[in-house]
């Protein structure tokens, strides 16, 4: 008896030992991954519609695969088409130098014309937009505070259609237009879904910040467009190094792929021209603005958790070290060196003049010191950018529009670029409009899809831990390195336009949600029909509010109290 009491007890207590990590987590509503076979692990199928979907709507089996192959193009262009079309039109419209246009457009101006930003005089405004021609550019060099690849880009469109506002907001269009058509691709190579790719388009396409910034010479939408690349092609890198870990792996008898740590350790994934690709835009994102260095950091630190991820996947025992040993100087050449490479280019034009600003620094005031080995064009440029680092860092002036980054999400505090209240029966003003009209354009987002996003932050940030979804953890990076940042610097004069680089990363968030809402796989037809009418209602609310505002992003003149029933908050005003 005394002999066999003790095990019976330790049995008993075996059975009530606490539950591990994983089963503690179940309550909130973590759940372990469903067995997948491996090559589907590292290498994910795209999902296709239910054959029931078809027989809805009388399409035949044989017309099927044409038609989804189709639509893994034909829908990102279509959605494209439409942003495209919503942007261009009235692209001149206001006529006038809106907002930061003053300084972006006219330096763009110089620096294709002359290959440095000019000093220009005050009131010179006026003048471009009367008679653009009679307007010289200025030689003596202008201080400016922002590196020259996004006026480059807005020059293009000056150099091809004039110094006006069509031409300097025509390529700022291009690009905007061209993100769309990118998220819907980057959307369904994360998603491994057309439909959900192009849903994240279309939310993107109908987001009044973004189409506001889509049809304004800023750079803060140049730097979206090569951030947005920059996370596409790591995407499309992803899929490359797993499928070259896939191809390496052994077979069993019946051909099934099997884990093998010495391959999964030892494998060098050699050339990966993707991450090059990605090198290549980061280093123009922080040739446009320096907050896009803050998102190369970011941005290689997830790619090399990926590595990690794919590595341990394929069998490796510790992957940690077999990153560390195979590809993080790889990653680390691959990008760094390639984007301070890209950077130094893109300031050629001031390098080969002798006229820039501080361009003769190192000659004269720069003489002497312990860099002298250096080439003097080199010296000149370390120090302008230097003098430009302690211009942002200090730059604490009140402007009328400044916010803080924590009333971005909620649109706190949205930025008025234009505004004019024309009399009744003047300036586009209806007659029986009563006094007068307001003007304006507002860079404002929708506001239904960037309340919506509040809700899908959350629950990406769920799904990232507590169902280790990589998709969720990428889109979290792609909003943490494009908003974190600016919390660092909460005393500087910031503004709401800033968080449109990480608009799209907000869309894919909301279209991850609202593909949980359409249900997991295998879910019954009561459930789809549910999760389909909520999503849809939403969708269609976001693009009612997007044409609701529609006056308030493109200047329109309406009526002022119809102006101030979309003044929603008492802060935008």
């Amino acid at each position: 008896m005394t002999s066999t009491a003790p095990q019976t007890l330790q049995g008993k207590d075996a059975d009530r030992q606490p539950p591990d990590w994983q089963q503690r987590l179940r309550r909130f509503g973590y759940a372990p991954r469903p067995v997948i076979g491996l090559r589907d692990r590292l290498v994910p199928p795209y999902t296709r519609p239910s054959e029931r979907l078809w027989q809805v709507f009388g399409i035949p089996p044989a017309v099927v695969n044409p038609l989804l192959r189709w639509a893994a193009w034909g829908g990102p262009l279509l959605v494209a088409l439409v942003a495209g079309v919503l942007r261009f039109w009235n692209l001149g419209k206001p006529d006038a130098v809106i907002f930061d246009e003053t300084y972006y457009a006219k330096d763009a101006w110089a620096l294709i014309n002359q290959g440095y930003e000019g000093s220009w005089p005050k009131d010179v405004d006026k003048r471009i937009l009367i008679d653009p021609s009679s307007v010289p550019v200025p030689t003596d060099p202008g201080y400016v505070v922002h590196p020259p690849v996004g006026k480059w880009v807005i020059g293009i469109g000056e150099h091809f259609y004039g110094f006006t506002p069509f031409g300097w907001r025509f390529m700022v269009f291009v690009l905007g237009t061209l993100s769309v058509l990118m998220l819907c691709r980057i959307g369904r190579r994360l998603f491994r879904s057309t439909f959900l790719g192009c849903l994240a388009g279309t939310l993107l396409a109908f987001d009044g910040l973004h189409f506001v910034m889509s049809r304004t010479a800023l750079l803060d939408q140049v730097l979206m467009f090569f951030v947005l690349a920059a996370f596409g092609c790591l995407v499309i890198d992803r899929d490359w190094a797993r499928r070259k870990l896939a191809a390496a792996l052994p077979t069993d008898e019946e051909g099934v792929l099997r884990p093998d740590a010495t391959v999964a350790e030892t494998l060098r994934l050699g050339w990966r021209p993707w991450r090059l690709a990605a090198g290549l835009m980061l280093g123009l994102a922080a040739g446009t603005k320096w907050n896009g260095l803050y998102v190369m950091v970011a941005f290689c630190l997830m790619t090399v958790l990926w590595d990690v991820g794919a590595r341990r996947t394929a069998g490796a025992v510790q992957p940690h070290k077999a990153v560390l040993r195979k590809d993080v100087v790889p990653a680390f050449v691959s990008t760094v060196p390639v984007a301070i490479a890209t950077y130094i280019a893109s300031w050629t034009g001031w390098i080969v003049t002798d006229k820039g600003y501080f361009r003769d620094w190192a000659e004269k005031d720069g003489k002497g010191g312990s860099f002298t080995w250096l080439p003097d064009w080199l010296r000149s440029l370390w120090h302008y950018e230097n003098e430009v680092y302690e211009f942002h860092v200090n730059l604490t002036s009140g402007h009328t529009y400044q916010s803080n980054p924590w009333s971005w999400i909620v649109l706190g505090r949205p930025v008025s670029y234009y505004y004019e209240d024309p009399k009744a029966g003047t300036g586009g003003c209806p007659v029986n409009a009563g006094d007068k009209c307001a003007s304006e354009v507002l860079a404002l987002g929708t506001p239904l899809l960037w309340w919506a996003a509040c809700f899908a932050i959350c629950y990406i940030l769920w799904r990232w831990l507590f169902r280790r979804d990589w998709r969720a953890g990428a889109i979290a990076c792609g909003i943490a390195a494009g908003w974190v940042p600016w919390f660092f610097y909460q005393e500087r004069t910031i503004f709401l336009f800033y968080a449109v680089v990480f608009v799209p990363f907000l869309c894919l968030a909301v279209a991850m949600m609202l593909g949980a809402m359409l249900g997991p796989p295998g879910s019954d037809e009561r459930r789809r029909a549910l999760g389909a009418i909520g999503a849809g209602v939403l969708v269609l609310l976001i693009i009612w509010n997007f044409i609701y505002f529609y006056p308030l992003y493109t200047g329109i003149p309406i009526p002022v109290e119809q102006w101030r029933n979309r003044m929603w908050l008492d802060t935008w005003v």
